[in-house]
């Protein structure tokens, strides 16, 4: 059984610990950081001080204590501690030179905002700064000064990534390593888990940014390096045996909820459409806003967050939410408060909505919502891309000021990245978008419990003229109305394995290391050398032509990959609420039931059918010969044996409908089944399939210098899935200087690599060419005629080329993961088929025969060497 964390033995924190609480231990005033500080530091922050200081103290200092962690919770105000940490340096060991070091931009930008703006809202400091009567000043930086002024502290902001490129290219006014040798300088590494990769991986390469780091500080003996991190992954062992002996406080994210420094969190969770759970979050929302506005707080305006994990989704989501908005009247609001009343009793937060507005003038609330919720009021960050969003300094603005009262936004549409680096206190509804069934991994839910740690941040509202920094509301005897200003919650969905990884992922919160803005971009150039070959200049590769399937072939609804005898579609609308950390509710047959709703070969049900189907605009019959062209109307879609007429649609519901379904009920089911269809319908018709006709593509528009954004790596990122350069400068067969490759792909050149020598026995040219999907605008689509049809096309991996001067040879070659050998099999049989007997080269190209092989597999586990060697291609 592994070891709990908190059973970890950490010596440096239990040292400084027991020194701290003995009466022999004498305490530093410390009454300068609270006179130059804009906010009062609670009493673990002082404690993280008074622990630094006991360190600090110490005779071995420099060699034991010159690199400390502070191992903090989301939220805890690890900033706060860094600002105390500067002036504690200046005043007790006059350090005047600090480098604030961190993984992206945005956290770079935010905190040299908290630190020198002096106009901002976020600025940490008094203004000014005066120890014992002598005004401090802080300046920004980009190289530290030898000859520096009185009373002055110096800041150089960097990224990891900015100061490795300014240490390793030297220019007039950057820092050098030389120059930081003059120095003694604090060194603040801010989300410090990112620069572990190598410890992480049990190694410690010299261009690592851990290594980078250490350089920095070891150039002068004085130097300290402080790291602050809420994720550290200490159950790793590598990583534990590394920071042991350097954590020097923590303060985990348990213990700060429960000291009623955040927000209380909860679930409501459901399987409602992303409107319904739009309009529940605005009203909840609102609400809250409303009951600020009675107990006189002011400028209470709370924040929403859609949160989608995909960019099409998201702003999809939001052109729909707007449509609702202008949509919404005080009729569809009142049935949508009256139905969810009693659908959503046992949630009490909602309940406790629908009964407040249901008790008011709904014109005017409509006008409100209205008013609060639109366009205007609405902010999309999807800059798009892998791009941090933070970065851009509109959306940075924006987002990091909406507590001020002139900022208007209320919902903020984002995909999963709002993570490092976004400070929000006001953030009281996270919506997560329902979305495929991969949004609900380990992955995903990592990311959304970093996200919902960050939103658990207190709001310090002013309540009877005092503001609290704490929860005040807690007490169970005081009204519940007043506890919805300190609580947030997530509104997710009703599905077990998805709650059963949140609460896994909120179990290891401290622990997580988060990717989404973790990207390195990697360059491929094509060699000169082979831009001078003929293959180069002149030579093509090859893919096959495909062509329409024929309207005769649509002959039946199966034709669209639909099932034409039943369909169940989930009707549990009902919300639960949960305390963050409670188990999944599973719905099972003692809860839920099955209620009929329509059988299309029931006379008695046609009117219903007839109704529902009129709803939708895409059953109009002159849009649906668009897409099934050998339906004869209506009526024959829907009653017909080979269309509809032998489904049956069943509703799934919970037991709190205690009477059948009504006939709207039934009409939203049916909507939701023949939407179903409607999809089906439109992604499968006019799909094209491959012929046998392979036509060429010149070399030089598919191999062309490309870049790659990838995700770097994380705690949890298995070793072999990452995608890194492999220097290929010396290797002749390969037409670019870097191969961008997992490790996967990286053993297949290996063994290519392996069988240059045998291949150059027999054939003049060899390359081994990277089909890059990011270039290249081709595919392969199945051409033999199967049962099972895959209209699709895909673009393998790699091309090895072989030239022996009368005939060339190209063979496809596609590296597979073994647990994707099952799912992608049509691709392996596609390559097969690929045999000079089996297609038509288009064009003069009698001298190039294709072919094409069996996936690769680590250690050639399915014998690609044996197979071009029975292909007589490899002797």
């Amino acid at each position: 059984m592994r070891r709990s964390i908190k059973a970890k033995p950490f010596p440096t924190l239990e040292k400084a610990r027991s020194a701290i609480n003995s009466y022999f231990t004498k305490l530093p005033n410390l009454y300068y950081i609270d006179e130059n500080l804009k906010h009062t530091l609670r009493k673990y922050q002082k404690d993280a001080l008074l622990y630094l200081d006991w360190s600090q103290r110490q005779k071995d200092v420099d060699e034991k204590y010159n690199q400390l962690m502070f191992n903090m919770a989301t939220g805890s105000g690890k900033t706060d501690v860094m600002a105390a940490i500067i002036l504690y340096y200046y005043k007790e060991f006059q350090y005047t030179k600090f480098l604030f070091i961190a993984n992206t931009t945005a956290v770079v930008n935010k905190t040299k905002d908290n630190f020198l703006n002096v106009n901002s809202s976020k600025y940490l400091f008094s203004a000014p700064i005066n120890i014992e009567g002598e005004i401090i000043d802080l300046k920004s930086v980009e190289s530290f000064p030898v000859n520096q002024e009185d009373n002055t502290i110096y800041i150089k902001f960097s990224t990891v990534q900015s100061l490795s490129n300014e240490l390793s290219d030297p220019k007039e006014n950057k820092l050098t390593l030389d120059e930081l040798k003059k120095h003694k300088i604090i060194i603040l590494a801010d989300e410090a888990h990112h620069y572990n990769a190598q410890t992480k991986k049990d190694q410690h390469k010299e261009n690592s940014w851990e290594a980078l780091l250490d350089r920095v500080r070891e150039s002068n003996k004085l130097n300290r390096q402080l790291e602050f991190t809420a994720t550290i992954d200490v159950d790793r062992k590598e990583i534990y045996e590394k920071y042991k002996d350097k954590i020097i406080y923590k303060y985990d994210l348990s213990r700060f909820m429960e000291e009623g420094y955040s927000k209380n969190v909860f679930r409501l969770q459901a399987n409602t459409d992303n409107m319904q759970k739009l309009l529940n979050a605005i009203l909840l929302s609102q609400y809250r806003k409303r009951i600020a506005r009675r107990l006189g707080i002011p400028d209470f305006k709370p924040v929403l967050l859609v949160k989608s994990n995909r960019l099409p989704t998201s702003k999809a989501v939001r052109n729909e939410f707007i449509h609702m908005m202008s949509d919404l009247s005080t009729e569809s609001l009142h049935e949508f408060l009256l139905t969810n009343q009693k659908i959503n009793s046992k949630s009490r937060a909602l309940s406790m909505t629908y009964d407040y507005w249901l008790s008011q003038d709904l014109v005017k609330t409509v006008s409100e919502l209205k008013q609060d919720f639109n366009i205007n009021t609405t902010i999309d960050v999807n800059t798009g891309g892998t791009k941090d969003i933070l970065a851009d300094n509109n959306n940075s603005k924006n987002l990091n000021t909406l507590e001020d009262i002139n900022n208007p936004f209320r919902i903020v549409f984002a995909i999963a990245k709002l993570t490092e680096g976004w400070d929000v206190l006001n953030l009281f509804d996270i919506v997560r978008i329902s979305e495929r069934k991969e949004s609900s991994s380990r992955t995903q839910t990592n990311a959304e419990a970093q996200l919902i740690g960050r939103g658990a941040r207190y709001y310090p509202f002013i309540y009877k003229g005092r503001r609290s920094f704490t929860r005040r509301f807690d007490n169970k005897a005081l009204s519940s109305e007043k506890r919805l200003l300190e609580t947030l919650y997530y509104h997710t969905i009703n599905d077990s394995k998805y709650i059963d990884n949140l609460n896994k992922s909120f179990d290891k919160m401290d622990l997580i290391v988060n990717q989404d803005q973790d990207y390195q971009t990697y360059t491929a150039q094509v060699k000169d050398s082979f831009k001078k070959t003929s293959f180069y200049r002149s030579g093509n590769l090859f893919y096959n032509e495909t062509e329409e399937v024929p309207d005769s072939e649509y002959k039946s609804i199966g034709d669209y990959g639909i099932n034409n005898f039943s369909m169940i579609v989930d009707y549990n609308t009902s919300t639960t609420e949960n305390k963050l950390r409670d188990n999944f509710l599973q719905i099972n047959e003692t809860n839920t039931k099955y209620d009929s709703v329509a059988d299309f070969s029931n006379e008695e049900d046609y009117r219903l059918i007839k109704k529902a189907i009129a709803r939708n605009k895409f059953y109009r019959f002159d849009n649906m010969k668009r897409y099934l062209p050998m339906i004869n109307s209506v009526k024959d879609f829907i009653k017909s044996p080979n269309w509809l007429g032998k489904l049956k649609v069943m509703a799934q519901v919970p037991d709190q409908y205690d009477t059948n379904l009504s006939q709207m009920d039934k009409l939203k089911v049916l909507d939701v089944a023949l939407h179903r269809i409607q999809v089906s319908i439109v992604k499968n018709y006019r799909k094209e399939r491959g012929t046998n006709k392979f036509f060429p593509i010149a070399v030089r528009d598919a191999v062309k210098d490309y870049s790659k954004v990838v995700p770097q790596p994380s705690n949890r990122k298995v070793i072999s899935e990452l995608i890194q350069p492999k220097k290929m400068t010396g290797n002749d067969w390969f037409p670019y200087d870097y191969a961008i490759t997992d490790q996967l792909e990286s053993s297949l050149i290996n063994l290519v690599g392996s069988l240059i020598d045998d291949f150059k026995q027999k054939y003049n040219n060899v390359y081994l060419i990277r089909n890059e999907e990011t270039i290249s605008n081709w595919t392969l689509h199945e051409f033999e005629n199967k049962d099972t049809k895959h209209y699709e096309g895909y673009m393998p991996d790699f091309i090895l080329v072989l030239d022996d001067g009368n005939i060339m040879y190209q063979v496809y070659i596609e590296p597979k993961g073994e647990q994707l050998l099952e799912r992608d099999a049509w691709k392996q049989d596609l390559l097969e088929s690929i045999r000079p007997e089996n297609i038509k080269l288009m064009g003069e190209n009698e001298d190039i025969r294709l072919y094409g092989v069996k996936f690769y597999t680590h250690g050639d586990g399915r014998g690609v060497k044996e197979e071009l060697h029975d292909l007589n291609i490899l002797n």
